[in-house]
């Protein structure tokens, strides 16, 4: 099930996050997922599997740029590969396709997720190096609704 994330979820998402470092996530990251679910959350959502939490992600909006962007796709290392991502991916992309002031949808990830992005349908844009920390690469994905 799919469901709004709320506050009380903030520790389950903290910890999915933590589950996740090194291979996905750089350890200073913490901090900034911390700060955006306090603050910058517009939508946010969580996977939940039999009263357990296995995923979360997000949906930043930029009407000024008509385009919106996929935030903090994080899965429980356990329930990876078990189209948990595709779910939540597909999900937002439903969500932002009735939006009629939505054109473009981006994600900023690293070279450890992009490939699953490109599966999606999301064309790589750019590439900068060390941007998340040291060794954690920012690659820039767009899709054209």
């Amino acid at each position: 099930m799919i469901r709004a994330y709320t506050k009380k979820d903030r520790i389950k998402v903290i910890d999915l996050l933590r589950r996740n470092i090194p291979k996905y996530f750089d350890p200073s990251e913490e901090n900034d997922l911390e700060i955006y679910l306090d603050t910058e959350v517009e939508d946010y959502f969580v996977f939940v599997e039999n009263s357990e939490i296995l995923g979360a992600g997000g949906i930043n909006y930029f009407p000024e740029e008509k385009l919106a962007r996929i935030s903090w796709d994080i899965i429980d290392p356990k329930a990876q590969e078990k189209g948990i991502g595709r779910k939540l991916t597909q999900y937002r992309i439903n969500c932002l396709s009735e939006n009629q002031e939505i054109e473009i949808i981006i994600v900023r990830t690293s070279q450890h997720a992009f490939k699953f992005y490109e599966k999606m349908g999301f064309e790589l844009e750019k590439v900068e190096k060390d941007f998340w920390a040291k060794g954690f690469h920012l690659y820039l994905m767009t899709m054209k609704k």
